[in-house]
């Protein structure tokens, strides 16, 4: 058996998704987002991939009112379907994309309604959304999952063991450096720590859903591994 190493835990749910979604309550960040043809809403310029609370890492916009006034509410809605309400108080929401074409929509009344494309399909067979990268190239030797580069190598099956940070029991894999390299290690697009010959393995922790650890070497190469740790919880033998 593998065991875990103690290390900083991976920010939670909401703390990533704050990180990578968050575009300040009022919209100043103008340049990270599209302002509607009414001038009163917006939308994020792109997708952006965070942790859902359920599914892990998937791509999401968000959207609402643009320099709200007071009193003044909306609606916002996907494909049709009402998602949220923004008010001045809080003046945006962040909405969850399916794998396909989508609208996102900002209605402030039956008259003004802003729209938003977005284009969130999967780009291979297989992929559950485009937040997950592409790991075909990776190979499995046992228990182990070997990066295409051969620099690093991941446990295939997550444990389960205590994690320091949280208090809890939580799935885990270990990830290997498989050689002297220097690997930026991150987890759902946090950095994590760094692998080397000093440190040649850590464990990581698992969030709810589908998990993304990368181990990047420079400029040189990326490795990606996908680990699905189910509800984010696990029981202790």
């Amino acid at each position: 058996m593998v065991f875990p190493i103690p290390l900083p835990f991976v920010k939670t749910p909401g703390c990533a998704l704050m990180l990578a979604l968050a575009l300040a309550g009022s919209a100043q960040a103008a340049g990270e987002v599209q302002v509607g043809a009414s001038g009163r809403t917006y939308a994020s310029k792109a997708p952006n991939c965070a942790l859902h609370p359920v599914v892990g890492m998937a791509p999401g916009v968000q959207a609402g009112l643009y320099n709200p006034v007071a009193r003044q509410r909306g609606g916002v809605y996907l494909d049709g379907s009402r998602t949220a309400v923004v008010r001045t108080a809080s003046p945006d929401t962040t909405v969850w994309l399916p794998p396909q074409v989508a609208t996102v929509s900002v209605a402030l009344s039956r008259s003004v309604v802003d729209h938003y494309a977005f284009d969130a399909t999967p780009t291979f067979a297989g992929q559950p959304n485009v937040c997950i990268p592409d790991t075909r190239a990776n190979t499995m030797a046992g228990e182990l999952e070997y990066a295409a580069s051969g620099k690093s190598y991941a446990v295939v099956v997550p444990g389960c063991a205590n994690n320091p940070q949280s208090g809890r029991a939580q799935p885990y894999v270990n990830l290997f450096d498989n050689g002297s390299f220097l690997l930026n290690v991150s987890v759902n697009g946090q950095p994590l720590t760094q692998l080397s010959a000093l440190r040649p393995r850590v464990a990581v922790f698992l969030a709810a859903g589908l998990n993304v650890i990368t181990a990047v070497n420079g400029t040189l190469s990326t490795d990606a591994y996908v680990r699905d740790a189910g509800s984010g919880v696990c029981t202790l033998p």
